[in-house]
């Protein structure tokens, strides 16, 4: 393993890492404190033609009003698991269905929901976390081999594996500043 496959190596789990930060970043962006917005819905899955669909490949998500969010599906018989993929989607909303259109209104946070969707935002977080260290076990695992098969020193592989520990730190260190940065929005009345 030369020093080219090393810097793209590290380029690649870079690359992994931020992917891991985007996604972290549009799941809260999904949880919101107060207004109503389509990206609330983003994280919701449909099962569609057998298979999990984002819901916005299935209808349009608008925002009307600040307190009500609809989704026009598309294709009626989908209508059903669109309703029940937002119900199990844990965000807490009840949508009423008026044809092919799901009304979804937004209820004003209590208290109650306000830490509740801080365990979410938390929860969204330790998942991306989960992620990160296993983009990181993997670069040591390949380190580890590379060493094994005389690729690389023992030294390289000690400098290579605090260079990957060094990129995970960061990474996490954005992903538990993210977090906190909405916990705060959410815990604002």
């Amino acid at each position: 393993m030369d020093a080219a496959n090393i810097d793209a190596m590290k380029k690649d789990i870079r690359r992994r890492m931020e992917g891991a930060v985007e996604v972290l970043h549009k799941e809260l962006a999904g949880l919101r404190s107060g207004r109503a917005t389509p990206g609330l819905l983003e994280p919701v899955m449909v099962d569609a033609y057998g298979s999990q669909m984002p819901i916005n490949q299935v209808g349009t998500v608008n925002a009307p009003e600040p307190r009500l969010l609809t989704v026009q599906v598309w294709d009626k018989s989908l209508v059903k698991a669109v309703e029940k993929a937002i119900m199990e989607s844990g965000l807490g909303l009840n949508p009423a269905t008026e044809g092919q259109t799901l009304r979804i209104p937004i209820p004003s946070l209590t208290e109650e929901r306000r830490v509740e969707f801080t365990k979410i935002a938390g929860k969204y977080a330790e998942e991306a976390r989960v992620a990160v260290r296993n983009i990181r076990r993997h670069a040591m695992d390949d380190l580890k081999r590379a060493e094994k098969e005389g690729q690389i020193s023992q030294d390289q592989h000690r400098d290579y594996a605090q260079q990957v520990q060094e990129l995970t730190d960061a990474h996490v260190k954005k992903m538990d500043e993210a977090l906190a940065a909405k916990e705060k929005e959410i815990m604002q009345v």
